[in-house]
């Protein structure tokens, strides 16, 4: 089980910057996502966990969530770096209906795919990514990234070299 403190459940000023933001499904053609103005409690996302898995023997400690999809499916911070802070977790996206990826490798690199036009759903979903810029989420990466500006293929490779098992992992915690 991993060892949390309350810094550990403190919510990222970037996350509540973006929790400001109006995001548009615009009939598909916008980003799907409805972030959160605080973490999810963690009894709640024990609960959530258990259920998507069907392992009712598991805790949610390592998983931090900060928004969702318009389905239900879930973006979280995924706590899977001991030691390091918040903003260094890999970003992650559950789905609703079993659907599961490694979005951003952290917190900066989420922003600059969200300044992209795409949310987690998108980049679990699709295998292409079509940039469209969004100006409010550009200010906003710009003012709170630590990471160069890459595109969002470039985050998301490097993302998921980095993490190659996670969905195998979540495969292995399933009943």
């Amino acid at each position: 089980m991993i060892e949390t403190t309350e810094a550990d459940r403190a919510f990222p000023g970037a996350l509540a910057d973006v929790a400001r933001v109006e995001f548009d499904y615009d009939d598909g053609e916008g980003i799907d996502f409805e972030p959160y103005e605080a973490f999810d409690a963690a009894e709640e996302t024990t609960d959530w966990l258990r259920n998507w898995t069907g392992n009712h023997e598991l805790g949610g400690e390592a998983y931090r969530v900060f928004g969702q999809d318009g389905t239900g499916g879930l973006a979280a911070l995924w706590c899977v770096r001991p030691g390091r802070p918040l903003v260094e977790q890999p970003v992650v996206f559950l789905g609703s209906e079993g659907e599961r990826g490694v979005v951003a490798a952290n917190l900066s690199d989420f922003l600059w795919v969200l300044a992209d036009g795409l949310g987690p759903m998108e980049v679990v979903e699709y295998e292409q990514y079509e940039a469209r810029a969004n100006p409010a989420l550009t200010e906003l990466a710009e003012r709170h990234a630590t990471t160069p500006r890459r595109t969002t293929r470039d985050i998301v490779t490097a993302a998921r070299s980095e993490f190659p098992a996670f969905s195998e992992d979540i495969d292995a915690l399933c009943r």
